[in-house]
């Protein structure tokens, strides 16, 4: 018996027979629910039992789920349940260890080696203390009365020698090539070095025709300075 079509329920014969979905279709209906598309084995999506397409197919859509109370109360309820299994598979964890206190034997040893040590340590102090009273005293030097000199034997104390002070060194001028500043000029860079006009420029070095180097002899400061702001002493 020829079983009848899930959308027209009219009889399928084998000729326009298409079976899909768990459900027997005639070819001609099997389209679209929404837009009446026609629909092949290639290009249709089942969502419970009956044909889509791909533009009306159903997309899952999350639900959102109000705060009621009692939704709090299953809440608060897993909550709970799920807190205390926690707690019963740390406690039975905790079951596999033993504590070293708890355990006579281990605490009998550690009596016993206690007491062995305590025992060593004393024989050896008493021992060392026979050592001490065993050795015998040596005298003290430092001890010994040291007999008075007479005054007239002591000799008399000589005044110190006067020490002859050298006078300071003269500082050597500079030497090298000297230029004197005719303007002002503040360093524009970390490898440059300020003057004021009228410092002295010793130990110059032409580097080109713009620059020169040296160090300015009232700050110390040593660096490159535009040649053009000095004259030859």
């Amino acid at each position: 018996m020829n079983p009848p079509c899930a959308r027209c329920k009219k009889t399928v014969y084998p000729v326009e027979k298409l079976n899909c979905l768990d459900k027997t279709w005639h070819k001609g209906c099997f389209n679209c629910e929404v837009c009446n598309l026609k629909l092949t084995m290639k290009t249709y999506k089942g969502y419970h039992k009956l044909p889509y397409c791909n533009t009306h197919y159903p997309s899952t859509k999350f639900t959102a789920v109000a705060d009621t109370p009692e939704n709090l109360r299953l809440k608060n309820q897993s909550k709970n349940q799920s807190q205390v299994e926690y707690q019963a598979q740390f406690k039975d964890s905790l079951k596999q260890f033993h504590s070293v206190a708890t355990d006579p034997e281990t605490a009998r040893a550690k009596q016993v080696q206690q007491q062995a040590s305590g025992a060593a340590y004393t024989a050896q102090h008493h021992q060392s203390q026979q050592q001490q009273q065993q050795e015998p005293r040596r005298p003290s030097y430092g001890s010994q009365p040291v007999a008075a000199m007479p005054a007239a034997a002591m000799p008399a104390a000589q005044p110190p020698a006067p020490v002859a002070i050298a006078p300071p060194a003269a500082a050597a001028p500079p030497s090298g090539p000297r230029r004197r500043a005719v303007y002002d000029y503040s360093a524009a860079d970390e490898d440059e070095a300020s003057f004021a006009e009228g410092d002295l420029i010793i130990n110059v070095e032409v580097i080109d025709e713009g620059w020169i180097s040296g160090t300015v002899e009232r700050t110390g400061e040593s660096g490159m300075m535009p040649r053009n702001y000095f004259e030859e002493v």
